[in-house]
């Protein structure tokens, strides 16, 4: 799991609304870090770091939100929120493909067309709930969500 960065310029001295737009601009940051290859179903951890980077971004929102304009906010909450869903949907079946194949491989021959049958009805649902990432994610372009979390952040600085 990639950890979280440490935020540049934070300071105990910093007024509440300078902090929110510091830890926000930083955890923004990690979250379109995660951005590329993530609908590569190669590499379950893309997955799994981007949806941890969204619950960041989240959690550092929600506590943050008096620091920000309340309709702006409560829009780019909710684009967060259901980013971080699309990735859930996804990172479910990553888990249960990893573990079945784990399990397959340990397994007696005669169980290993039954495992076979289930990883690839996850990877059905893998397929599907990658669909739906890709165009939670062109929504999330479209809208512009990377420039509403700047703007948020312009707007708590001091």
């Amino acid at each position: 799991m990639a950890r979280a960065r440490e935020v540049p310029g934070l300071a105990a001295g910093d007024s509440f609304a300078a902090a929110a737009a510091k830890v926000v601009a930083t955890r923004a940051a990690e979250l379109f870090e995660h951005e590329a290859h993530v609908l590569d179903v190669g590499d379950i951890e893309r997955v799994h770091d981007m949806r941890v980077a969204t619950r960041r971004l989240r959690a550092v929102l929600e506590i943050f939100a008096p620091c920000f304009p309340r309709g702006a906010h409560r829009e780019v909450l909710r684009d967060v929120k259901a980013l971080a869903d699309a990735l859930g949907e996804r990172r479910d079946p990553d888990v249960h493909i990893d573990a079945l194949e784990r399990f397959a491989d340990a397994a007696p021959p005669s169980a290993r067309p039954g495992v076979t049958t289930l990883v690839d009805r996850f990877r059905a649902e893998q397929a599907a709930a990658n669909e739906h990432l890709g165009a939670a994610l062109a929504a999330a372009e479209r809208s512009q969500l990377r420039a509403r979390l700047a703007a948020l952040t312009d707007a708590a600085a001091p």
